[in-house]
């Protein structure tokens, strides 16, 4: 059986359910460092990311393009590859969405 082919693009239905696995996952993921004083470090001095971002990012970029290859990548915790403005959809990630609430302990972060 040939490798499928990275330019065509599926249905709506696929994207979510492969969305909706890969969040979970990742949000597991997440919650093994929730509440135990994970590694922070602070980018532009202002905003902090933490070993948390940086496990669920890796988790969902090797996830999500592995399922998808001819799609584009765009994340909070990544460094841009402009190679995403030729793919005909992107995904956009923010790992831990309110990161400074997840490290305060506090239960308004998602994935």
């Amino acid at each position: 059986m040939p490798a499928p082919d990275p330019t065509v693009l599926t249905g709506a239905r696929e994207d979510l359910a492969l969305l909706r696995d890969a969040a979970r996952e990742a949000g597991a993921i997440a919650m093994r460092y929730f509440g135990n004083n994970p590694q922070v470090w602070m980018k532009g001095g202002t905003s902090p990311v933490s070993e948390a971002d940086h496990a669920a990012d890796a988790f969902l970029r090797q996830t999500l393009l592995k399922a998808r290859p001819g799609y584009g990548w765009l994340s909070e915790e990544t460094a841009d590859d402009h190679a995403r403005l030729a793919a005909h959809r992107t995904f956009v990630v923010d790992p831990i969405d309110g990161t400074r609430g997840f490290l305060d302990g506090l239960h308004s972060w998602c994935v």
